[in-house]
């Protein structure tokens, strides 16, 4: 016997056992083959267009949403920055204007009623300047109840009486605001 021989019989047995093992019938045998020869139902060329279609109108939804998105978020990121522009300069303007402070209080113990008015017209020029440009003092002072949020504390001393325990017995330095917030706290004193 040749091997093509072997091949063959092999093959038949193996076919004609398949068909007993599974009870196939010739109808079945005929199934199948259509089946493989001709593949499950092709997706017709217009749904193929419609899936596409829906596909990229929801890639665009999203992408207009993300953009809108973006606009959003830089325009109130705009907003921010040109309310806290002037941050870094008016920052570096408050020491001048607490030394301006501490002036006015030793201008006021002087004799020359001229001078006292001079320097007070000038102090206020450039305290409704900075005040036109955005800052605010911190309303803090004495007595008020100590908010760790809105000053900062410096120390604590005995309560000169028991009602000014755990509040602000004296202000140190002003605090100061730029819109809603704050860029310098309050440095206060407390009782304990």
């Amino acid at each position: 016997m040749d091997l093509k021989n072997i091949f063959k019989n092999k093959a038949k047995m193996t076919t004609e056992n398949t068909e007993k093992e599974f009870n196939l019938t010739d109808e079945t045998v005929q199934e199948v083959t259509n089946e493989v020869e001709n593949p499950v139902a092709e997706i017709s060329v217009e749904e193929q267009l419609t899936q596409d279609l829906a596909a990229e109108k929801d890639k665009f939804l999203r992408l207009f949403a993300e953009f809108e998105n973006f606009k959003r978020r830089t325009a109130k990121e705009r907003i921010e920055l040109f309310k806290t522009a002037n941050q870094d300069v008016l920052y570096s303007l408050l020491p001048v204007l607490d030394d301006f402070d501490r002036g006015m209080v030793e201008i006021h113990k002087a004799k020359d009623k001229n001078l006292t008015k001079g320097v007070q017209l000038i102090h206020e020029k450039l305290k409704n300047t900075l005040v036109s440009k955005g800052l605010e003092e911190v309303e803090i002072k004495n007595g008020d109840v100590f908010n760790a949020d809105f000053a900062e504390a410096i120390t604590q001393i005995p309560a000169p009486t028991d009602k000014l325990k755990g509040k602000v017995v004296d202000v140190i330095e002003k605090g100061y605001k730029l819109g809603d917030k704050i860029i310098r706290f309050p440095k206060v004193v407390i009782g304990m």
